[in-house]
């Protein structure tokens, strides 16, 4: 069985511990992904969108990692947290904001002059 990749803390150490365990829950994930009509895009968004609403930072962290590798924007990223306000509140979007900016304030391109 190949050594896994590169993880984030404690998933590195499930997969070196239990590279089965690992192999399964990867392949669960792949599985969930096929099993309907979303693309992947439109995945990116959506388990950002679970992360930030359930509160887990490590993973809208990684979230926001995988969506910004695959080519989605950081404004994208942003317009999930900015859509949970009215479902989750303010402090939950405010949060969720901040957590991808961790991750996509090293990819801002620079802000554009306004007109005069």
């Amino acid at each position: 069985m190949p050594k896994p990749a590169k993880l984030p803390g404690g998933a590195q150490t499930i997969a070196e511990r239990h590279p089965e365990i690992w192999e399964s829950f990867t392949e669960l994930g792949e599985r969930c992904a096929e099993a309907g009509p979303l693309d992947a895009h439109t995945r990116h968004l959506v388990k950002l969108a679970f992360a930030a609403g359930a509160g887990l930072e490590g993973a809208v962290h990684s979230h926001t990692r995988r969506a910004l590798a695959d080519g989605l924007t950081a404004d994208e990223l942003r317009h999930v947290a900015v859509l949970a306000i009215p479902t989750l509140g303010l402090a939950t979007a405010v949060r969720a904001l901040t957590w991808i900016d961790d991750i996509a304030k090293t990819r801002r391109a620079p802000a554009k002059r306004k007109r005069r």
